[in-house]
């Protein structure tokens, strides 16, 4: 049971789904009052761990008509008994059944309730449980008013659940939204939790197992789901971090990057690195000639292909050694190689291997036709586009409004991998499954920290290992790569992780998994 617990941490659901699981776990005669009060009881715990007493003396509580208002009322109550003065603002007297019950319990203990918001800027923190999830309407009027007045206050806030005014599925925005410091997720992960437009509103995210059955929530969530995040146990699982004693270098993939130019000749030297860092057993780089002494000195153990090029220094055409796809593994191709080389990305699509295009390559490619382009093709096809490049490539579709939505939308329609990158990357398959990052720094926020990864993504495809589906092993190395640089901000500040330095941190994290 334990480990069965543990694998609901990777489950992702929408609204919907949630309803459905609790519509089955009170159907099976759970009471209500049961799992509300095993929730806040564990919610009051960790809020006490996060604020406690001795220096958070005061708690405000924003309680809504709904049960999350009710969650809200009985951590109110506990935190009441545990020695905290407690005020809550409950700006409706029209509530559901079981929390008006909880409001009058709290009441009879002799905490205080206002109609006003203005009486809980005089406490040391506030607890959010205005609406949990599902909320689709804007927040208007009054409601609004007192949201607004919070981010005024500029003192530490608690969401249940969601912070209010955030949509469950998408992050949006709805009018207005509470702007938590920390949100303690009830039961599930939610999609708002791995939406960028949501980030800003979430804080620091943890969720709350207050022990929903496995049976309910696999009965409405297909096993494996087709959402859910990358946890470190599977990044552990699949990561090279050992080998059997009897191999040899063929026997650990080989992959060919095509990259570069005179003028984006650091690109190229990044996505190698990155790509050694994966313990490939054979890389093979192909760039233009003039810049092949500069990736000698860098990476003296890869095969550098010089290729013939243009006057402006970019690759004019393949050499034979690099155009016979055949010996690789993978081919990825795109960090600085310009836009002048249609020609070589144009080859390069009708590679018989797997093939990743990033940068340069995926503005080729949105020029040249995505869909057209990619549906012919019969071997595995990563995009790792930012938003930019997914608006060039897929103009249809608009991922600024569900980043998850769109990643998906994308995958179906070119047959490829989606790897949309952001703050909380999607990794999007044709069949409709997703892998989201849970975890990620702004530090990661700089030019040539796609080249590395793109160069990991390779490396550890052309490894292969256990024959694994290529969009997890996609999925694992933007979630290594991410940890890479979570590592290397604590060590060197966010401001100090230029993208060689993230590439020198991809073996220190893949270290502290051992």
């Amino acid at each position: 049971m334990k480990q069965q617990r543990k694998q609901l941490e990777s489950v992702v659901v929408s609204a919907e789904q949630i309803r459905q699981i609790e519509g089955r776990i009170f159907a099976a005669k759970m009471p209500v009052a049961a799992l509300m009060e095993k929730a806040a009881y564990l919610s009051a715990t960790r809020i006490q761990q996060l604020y406690p007493l001795c220096q958070f003396p005061s708690a405000g509580i924003i309680a809504g008509p709904g049960h999350n208002g009710g969650d809200t009322l009985v951590i109110a109550r506990e935190l009441h008994l545990a020695g905290y003065q407690v005020s809550i603002y409950l700006p409706t007297e029209k509530l559901k059944e079981l929390t008006e019950r909880h409001a009058e319990y709290a009441k009879k203990l002799g905490i205080p309730f206002y109609q006003e918001i203005d009486i809980l800027s005089r406490c040391s923190f506030i607890i959010d449980g205005l609406f949990g999830f599902g909320l689709r309407r804007s927040i208007s009027g009054k409601l609004a008013a007192a949201i607004d007045k919070l981010s005024q206050w500029r003192k530490p806030i608690v969401s249940i659940d969601l912070p209010s005014g955030i949509h469950t599925d998408t992050g949006e925005v709805l009018g207005t939204a509470v702007k938590a410091t920390n949100t303690l997720c009830l039961g599930l992960w939610k999609l708002a939790f791995f939406q960028d437009a949501a980030l800003d509103y979430i804080g620091d995210a943890e969720r709350i197992d207050f022990g929903i059955p496995p049976m309910d929530v696999w009965s409405i969530v297909s096993k494996p789901p087709p959402i859910q995040q990358v946890t470190g146990d599977l990044a552990r699982a699949y990561l090279p971090l050992c080998r059997p004693k009897l191999t040899h270098k063929y026997q650990q993939g080989h992959l060919l990057i095509i990259c570069g130019s005179r003028r984006y000749a650091g690109g190229t030297i990044l996505t190698g690195l990155g790509a050694r860092a994966t313990g490939v057993g054979m890389l093979s780089i192909a760039v233009p000639e003039s810049i092949k002494p500069l990736l000698v000195s860098h990476l003296p153990e890869a095969l550098i292909i010089e290729c013939p090029e243009t006057r402006n220094g970019a690759i004019a055409g393949l050499a034979p050694l690099a155009a016979d796809f055949s010996k690789y593994d993978v081919v990825a191709c795109g960090p600085g190689l310009t836009t002048e080389v249609t020609k070589v990305v144009e080859q390069v699509l009708q590679a018989e291997s797997p093939l990743i295009l990033d940068a340069d390559a995926l503005n080729i490619l949105a020029e040249l036709g995505t869909i057209e382009n990619l549906s012919p093709r019969e071997y595995p096809t990563v995009l790792t586009p930012h938003p930019g490049e997914f608006k060039r490539l897929f103009p249809d579709l608009d991922c600024s409004q569900d980043r998850i939505r769109s990643a998906q939308m994308a995958a179906k329609e070119s047959g490829a991998i989606v790897l949309l990158k952001g703050a909380r990357s999607a990794i999007a398959h044709p069949s409709g499954s997703v892998w989201l990052l849970g975890a990620s720094t702004p530090a990661l926020a700089r030019g040539g920290s796609g080249d590395v990864l793109t160069g990991a993504i390779g490396g550890l495809m052309a490894q292969n290992r256990n024959d694994l589906a290529p969009e997890i092993t996609v999925a694992i190395a933007a979630w290594w790569h991410a940890r890479a640089g979570i590592l290397a901000a604590q060590d060197r500040t966010e401001l100090g992780v230029d993208a060689f330095t993230l590439s020198n941190y991809l073996i220190p994290a893949l270290k502290k998994m051992l």
